[in-house]
C-alpha cells in the first residue's frame, strides 16, 4: 500500500494514537503522520502509508487552515483553557473597529514566540520539559506567515475566527496575543484544522467511515489518495520509458530528454513516467540536467 489517508482526527487523541489505530485497522506497519495536532485539537491529519511516508519534506511550504474559538478574560499557563489559570479579569467593551484591527495586525509575516508548553527544542530539550520542571529558558521569536485572519463571530467574551498560516504557527499564541492586545487576556477553547495543503475536510475520513468501508469489503488500496496528491504546487517533468529507466536507477538526464516547464526556477520537480509518478528531482542549471532527489518507484 502506497498513498495517503486523510484522517479526521477526533479530540482526545494524540497524532501518534491515530497512527497506531491505522496500523491495526489496515494491517500496515509503515505509516506516519504529517503535521502534528495536539490532543485537544480535532481536524485534518494526513497519514502517509508505504512510500508516501517519504513525501513529508516536500510539504514544508504548505499552508494550514484552522477554525478557533477563544475565551477572553483568561490568562493560562498553556495559552488554552486546559492549562492552569494564571489570572481572570473582566472583559471590557470591545468595538468592531478593534476587531477589524486585529484582523489586520495578524496578517503577513509576524514574529511569534513559541509557547512554553510546546515541543520546540531548546538546547536539546523540549520546552514543555523546562516548563514542567519550573526552569526558565530564553526562547527566540520565530518568523511565521499569516495568509489570512477572519473573525467570524464575537459574543460577550468569545471570539470565533478562521486563520490560514504557515508551518510552525501556534494558534494558542495568537489567542494569547489577541487577549493582550484587548487588555484582558485570552485562551484558546476550541481548535480544528480544516486544511493542510491539499488535504481538506472534504477529502478526510473518520475512523468510523474507514471501518465501515473496510467491513463492506472495499479494498484497502481504494481508501488511499495517490502518493503525489499533495504535490500539485510543484512543476511537472514527464519522461519516456527508456529515459525513465535510466533516471530511476540514479542516472542524470539532459533537460532536453524531458517534457518539463522551466519558465520559473523551482527547488524540486515531480517526475512522471507517462502518467505514473516516480520521483522528485532537482535541476542542475549549469549542466542542464535533471537529477533524482528521491525515487519512489523502481522498475516494474
Amino acid at each position: 500500500m502506497n498513498g495517503f489517508l486523510n484522517v479526521l482526527k477526533p479530540t482526545g487523541m494524540t497524532s501518534h494514537d491515530v497512527v497506531q489505530v491505522l496500523r491495526r485497522m489496515l494491517g500496515e506497519k509503515k505509516i506516519g503522520h504529517t503535521g502534528t495536532l495536539d490532543p485537544m485539537a480535532a481536524g485534518v491529519l494526513p497519514a502517509g502509508i508505504g512510500s508516501a511516508t517519504r513525501i513529508t519534506e516536500y510539504l514544508d511550504n504548505d499552508y494550514k487552515k484552522y477554525r478557533c474559538e477563544m475565551i477572553l478574560g483568561i490568562r493560562s499557563e498553556t495559552g488554552d483553557i486546559w492549562g492552569k489559570d494564571l489570572k481572570r479579569q473582566e472583559v471590557p467593551d470591545i468595538s468592531g473597529e478593534e476587531l477589524r484591527e486585529i484582523e489586520q495586525v495578524f496578517r503577513g509575516e509576524i514574529e511569534q514566540v513559541p509557547p512554553m508548553y510546546s515541543a520546540v527544542r531548546v538546547a536539546g530539550r523540549r520546552l514543555y520539559e523546562y516548563a514542567r520542571s519550573g526552569e526558565e529558558v530564553a526562547v527566540k521569536a520565530r518568523k511565521v506567515t499569516i495568509r489570512e485572519m477572519k473573525i467570524l463571530r464575537f459574543e460577550k467574551d468569545r471570539i470565533l475566527f478562521d486563520v490560514e498560516c504557515s508551518k510552525g504557527t501556534y494558534v494558542r499564541t495568537i489567542c494569547t496575543e489577541i487577549g493582550e492586545r484587548l487588555g484582558c487576556g485570552g485562551a484558546m477553547s476550541f481548535l480544528a484544522r480544516t486544511a493542510s495543503g491539499a488535504f481538506t475536510m472534504e477529502n478526510a475520513r473518520t475512523f468510523e467511515e474507514i471501518q465501515e468501508l473496510l467491513d463492506r469489503g472495499l479494498p484497502k488500496e481504494e481508501l488511499l489518495l495517490p502518493v503525489d496528491f499533495p504535490l500539485g504546487n510543484y512543476r511537472k517533468a514527464v519522461l519516456g520509458e527508456a529515459v525513465a529507466k535510466t533516471f530511476i536507477n540514479g542516472g542524470h538526464i539532459r533537460l532536453t530528454q524531458a517534457d518539463i516547464d522551466l519558465s520559473e526556477e523551482e527547488k524540486y520537480y515531480r517526475v512522471y513516467r507517462g502518467d505514473e509518478f516516480i520521483a522528485m528531482a532537482t535541476v542542475d542549471e549549469r549542466m542542464k540536467k535533471l537529477i533524482p532527489h528521491k525515487v519512489f518507484y523502481r522498475d516494474r
